[in-house]
């Protein structure tokens, strides 16, 4: 223990980490041993000399430490991570058995490895290492993914790489994708979600190809869709717009700005043969719905991106989300549904309800909750940790 590198944090920071905190910020660092190797383990201390916790050193980012223990005998070797993935694992088969070629295999911080995501798609890993300290153990970590599902009868057969993402910059990392080692694979897949088929593209796709986070969502809305006129806002590759249809609704519209994403959404829809009960509509959300007529439909969906990527910009989208959430209440008819949602956890969950309490009554409608949910239980919430709670899901019965 004691040849590892030590960094000593403020009364304040121990505070934090004590609280649930994953990370240990710059500003809170008050000494640390000269040369610390980029992206090497660390011990915490306090002001006191007391341990804190253990994690990746990061020379260049704000988060200077991310929390990968609070046991001070715990060692952080292949076999600490080889535990950590398994738990990961066993975490899914227990919580989405039925989905498990296609899921969230870790989920950073609430899978207790901080800066690491890993989506499994069929036999196609796509990983998102935004830390240094994953990033010179990627190789390590792809062998023990490996060996793990290959146990369980999944051979992978490829592993790409999203690592073209903002946040590798903070660490001083290099932004790219592609897949990790040569293959003749192509970087798209088709999964099979609660019985619908669907395109992955892992190299273009949002995220690291498709948005899994909404599984158990979308099965809700293919739930009560039977016999309704459906419009799906923001419907990108088509996934609540697919679940409506394959919930025998009556006719579903599909809409989007971007024309790619129509026509993905378009082949998901002939993969399924539920062409002939959807349309697709490329259009601007905002004005499209300005268009309407009340009546038109019986459930409307909005899934829009997300409004705001930081505080700062919080009201602004506050407004967005208020502009598209009242119309879409004025236009339902009485006794309609309206599911409703927001991405963004700088939306916090009493903001995004004030919201809609304000559009309601603007629209003079009164809501009627019927559900409450967040993100698929592949992207599990970590409490004390709010940087895993994002996803807020709401459907409602407009009087």
């Amino acid at each position: 223990m004691s040849s590892i590198a030590k960094v000593v944090i403020s009364d304040q920071g121990r505070e934090f980490l004590e609280k649930g905190q994953m990370w240990m910020y710059r500003n809170n660092l008050l000494a640390s041993d000269e040369n610390i190797e980029d992206g090497s383990i660390v011990r915490i201390l306090s002001e006191a000399g007391e341990f804190v916790a253990s994690g990746f050193y990061s020379a260049c980012s704000h988060i200077i430490v991310r929390i990968l223990s609070r046991n001070e005998q715990q060692v952080i070797d292949r076999s600490f991570f080889e535990n950590r993935l398994k738990a990961a694992w066993e975490f899914r088969k227990t919580t989405n058995p039925d989905n498990l070629s296609n899921c969230r295999l870790v989920f950073s911080e609430a899978d207790f490895l901080p800066g690491l995501i890993v989506d499994l798609y069929n036999d196609i890993l796509v990983t998102q290492i935004s830390c240094a300290g994953f990033e010179m153990r990627r190789q390590m970590i792809y062998g023990l993914l490996r060996e793990m599902l290959a146990k369980e009868g999944i051979e992978i057969h490829g592993i790409y790489e999203r690592n073209d993402i903002a946040a590798r910059q903070k660490e001083g990392l290099e932004q790219y994708k592609g897949f990790y080692e040569p293959t003749d694979l192509k970087p798209q897949t088709v999964i099979s979600e609660n019985g619908l088929k669907l395109n992955v593209d892992i190299e273009n796709g949002q995220k690291t190809g498709y948005f899994l986070d909404q599984k158990s969502n979308r099965v809700l809305i293919r739930n009560m869709a039977k016999g309704k006129k459906v419009l799906d806002c923001f419907t990108h590759t088509g996934g609540f717009a697919l679940n409506a249809a394959f919930g025998n609704a009556a006719h579903v519209s599909a809409v989007d700005v971007s024309e790619t994403a129509l026509k993905q959404a378009y082949e998901n829809a002939c993969l399924n043969h539920l062409e002939d009960r959807m349309e697709f509509v490329q259009a601007d959300v905002f004005e499209y719905l300005d268009e309407l007529t009340p009546g038109q439909f019986d459930l409307i969906i909005l899934d829009p991106p997300a409004f705001t990527k930081s505080r700062r910009t919080v009201m602004k989208a506050y407004n967005g989300y208020k502009r598209i959430n009242k119309r879409a209440m004025e236009l339902l008819a009485d006794g309609g549904y309206l599911a409703t949602c927001s991405c963004s956890r700088y939306m916090e969950t009493s903001l995004f309800e004030q919201m809609l309490k304000e559009a309601a009554s603007e629209a003079g409608v009164l809501l009627k909750q019927i559900s409450v949910t967040q993100q698929n239980s592949d992207h599990p919430i970590l409490w004390k940790n709010e940087e895993t709670s994002y996803l807020k899901f709401y459907i409602f019965q407009i009087i």
